[in-house]
């Protein structure tokens, strides 16, 4: 099979799993939604989410449009106007992604309940389903919006019957600056959402009056239930498509130069068809191996989700080493010396396949319940709330150095087998499986969704066993989600950072210029201050909400006492903290956007900006992971608690482990994930901007 033809086969793998998704759709709607009750809750829920959505995207729509005409504008003499479509372009996909995956997601929440009052292995079949649509729509979008437009521009730009690569490759870098948009306000914006109402939930309802999580007297209840959806399915599904497609972007870059260099030309040279067609099959592996996802009753789900991510995995290497072997025919330079071919392409690949999954296990040892670093937050906890919180910030800084290990040999392996190209194909081996990685990653809310319904609903206790088997199942998940999705935007932000070296003809960057150093430290800052604004955002959301949940327990006669007759305003809850996520996502996403033009402009040899990126990529990296696992281990210490240690719910134990775990939720729901972003977007901005600056 000639490359052409598979160039035309990559779009189709994309229509497969949309195709995939809307089928998996049109099955969850047909399951039980069960009785009128839980409808109205799981209504309640859908509405807040999707009233949330709506209202962001329509202050994103703005931004993205000016952007684009922007950046058109600016291009337009190099003969890249069309950049501005790839931009929109890469946030529409990204925004239609995220709009239908939690469309199903609100919508397999209570039928997952319902399922639940039968069979284990039937609420984890709908709430696993509920998942994969967020996820097929990922990557559907992603490589059926990236290979259309390489199809497009590669038979537009035709100069001599031989098309300018390097011209296509320039507009539809806009792809990623698109997608990388959306998904940084997206997760702020989600993750102040969520936050808020779980703090609010929390601090007034467990803390304040005793009662207990998803309890239909606690007015946050549904604006929790909202966030997790906002934060964990559309934010986490922004945050891996804008991974996927950076990846793919920078392996293009960086392969077209390489292309280029030994002296080939044509519509698609190897090492520009290679990550296409990776990515087109990592779709086919990873919906075969969501087959492989059941359980049986009194079975463990953690079973059957490790099935499906491990074959996946195993798979996608075969296919692999055998479509690299056969596409990748010729040798090419390495700048140290030597040259690399089909077997270092491989063993790249491999490298960020096995990063990926020892971040994943590593993250898993410091959050899960069931290891000591949780239990003994939970010990900790015996002393009180100080002890809580101090042995939580040491697991989390602790919790750096496997992760960062295993990632500088990664990138040490994958760099001496294949150059900078091999970097970026590590990062994309490491998610070529993003479809059934994000179906696992958003069956957490789903199932947490779940329990929340069958809470409020006041369904039997063995249902509500079986919602929390699936809910620790999905915080384990949701967890490992989390490293995944910090190790891939790692080596993302490596690869589109090597693509803009690359673009400016940057040799080295010396750290003795001045200049240099000026941008490293500028760039090690940056972090610290986005994290800041975004916690604070978070502070500022849940003061209103926690004085609303107060107001409403003192004003609404019976509702604390549980009146039948006495409901909360669960609605105004939801408006708060959608009014106060769209308002604070602000100023964090004009930070990661406006800096790197600032700084690539007033140094226009792209040396300062270098600098910057090194910085915001190293303690950015650090910093995510550091709050993704405190914040995990406490809302896990927490949980073990719960299941009757150290005194269980309600003990003094308890009480500081509620705060605990309240301290962590912005750290590794709303600043952590979203410093994911800040790194791939800055390094997206400087790759966009880079033809401007030479």
């Amino acid at each position: 099979m000639d490359s052409q033809t598979l160039l035309y086969i990559v779009p189709l793998c994309g229509v497969l799993a949309l195709t995939y998704a809307v089928l998996r759709g049109i099955w969850i709607n047909k399951q039980d939604a069960g009785n009128e009750r839980m409808q109205t809750i799981a209504a309640h829920i859908r509405e807040g989410a999707m009233a949330f959505l709506r209202r962001e995207y329509s202050v994103l729509a703005i931004f993205v449009v000016v952007v684009a005409a922007l950046l058109a504008w600016a291009n337009y003499s190099n003969n890249a106007g069309l950049i501005g479509v790839s931009v929109l372009a890469g946030a529409l996909c990204s925004g239609a992604a995220g709009f239908f995956g939690m469309r199903v997601a609100t919508a397999a929440n209570v039928r997952t309940a319902s399922a639940a009052r039968s069979s284990l292995n039937q609420a984890l079949k709908v709430a696993f389903s509920g998942g994969a649509v967020m996820g097929f729509c990922v990557v559907g979008l992603g490589i059926l919006g990236l290979s259309t437009l390489y199809l497009l521009y590669s038979g537009m730009f035709v100069e001599g019957g031989v098309t300018d690569l390097n011209r296509v490759i320039k507009v539809i870098t806009g792809f990623s600056f698109g997608a990388s948009s959306i998904a940084l306000f997206a997760r702020v914006g989600g993750g102040i959402f969520t936050k808020a109402a779980d703090v609010g939930a929390d601090l007034v309802g467990k803390v304040e009056a005793g009662i207990p999580e998803d309890d239909p007297r606690n007015p946050a209840t549904i604006a929790d239930n909202v966030g997790d959806n906002v934060g964990d399915v559309a934010g986490m599904g922004a945050d891996l498509f804008e991974s996927y497609v950076g990846a793919i972007i920078g392996s293009l870059v960086l392969g077209a130069a390489a292309a280029l260099n030994a002296g080939e030309t044509g519509r698609a040279p190897a090492l520009v068809l290679l990550p296409l067609v990776l990515a087109g099959l990592g779709i086919v592996v990873s919906l075969a191996s969501t087959f492989l996802v059941r359980t049986k009753e009194g079975g463990n789900p953690s079973h059957a989700l490790h099935a499906g991510t491990l074959s996946a995995a195993v798979v996608m290497l075969i296919v692999t080493y055998f479509v690299t072997r056969a596409l990748v025919t010729d040798t090419y330079p390495l700048a140290a010396g030597g040259e690399f071919g089909a077997m270092g392409i491989f063993w790249a690949t491999l490298a960020g396949l096995v990063a990926g999954v020892a971040i994943g296990l590593i993250t898993e040892y410091y959050t899960s319940e069931s290891r000591s670093p949780a239990q003994g937050i939970a010990q900790e906890s015996l002393t009180g709330s100080a002890t809580n919180i101090i042995a939580g910030l040491a697991l989390g800084m602790k919790s750096t150095a496997l992760p960062v290990i295993v990632l500088v040999a990664a990138m040490m392996v994958a760099y001496s087998q294949a150059g900078l190209y091999g970097i970026a194909i590590a990062a994309l081996g490491m998610l070529s499986t993003t479809g059934i990685q994000l179906a696992v990653d958003a069956f957490g809310p789903v199932a947490d969704n779940a329990g929340g319904i069958a809470e409020m609903s006041h369904l039997g206790p063995e249902v509500r066993g079986r919602t929390d088997r699936l809910d620790a199942v999905g915080n384990t998940t949701a967890a490992i989600g989390k490293g995944f999705a910090i190790g891939s935007a790692a080596l993302t932000a490596l690869a589109l950072f090597a693509a803009f070296r690359t673009t400016m003809g940057l040799e080295e960057i010396d750290v003795a210029n001045p200049k240099v150093m000026g941008g490293l430290f500028l760039g090690a800052m940056l972090p610290f201050l986005f994290s800041s604004m975004a916690m604070q955002a978070v502070g500022r959301a849940a003061s209103a909400m926690i004085e609303e949940v107060r107001r409403q327990f003192k004003t609404i006669p019976g509702l604390l006492e549980g009146d039948e007759n006495a409901e909360a305003d669960y609605a105004t809850c939801v408006d708060i903290a959608t009014q106060g996520a769209i308002r604070q996502m602000v100023m964090p996403g004009v930070l990661a956007i406006s800096v790197p033009v600032i700084v690539g402009f007033y140094d226009r040899s792209g040396a300062t900006l270098g600098g910057v990126l090194a910085g915001v990529t190293a303690t950015g990296v650090m910093m995510a992971i550091f709050q993704a696992n405190a914040g995990g281990a406490w809302d896990n210490a927490k949980k073990y608690i719960e299941e009757g240690h150290h005194g269980g719910k309600g003990s003094d134990a308890h009480k500081a482990a509620v705060v605990g775990d309240t301290v962590g939720d912005p750290f590794k729901d709303t600043s952590g994930p979203s410093l994911n972003i800040l790194i791939k977007l800055m390094s997206v901005v400087a790759l966009v901007i880079a033809p401007l600056l030479i």
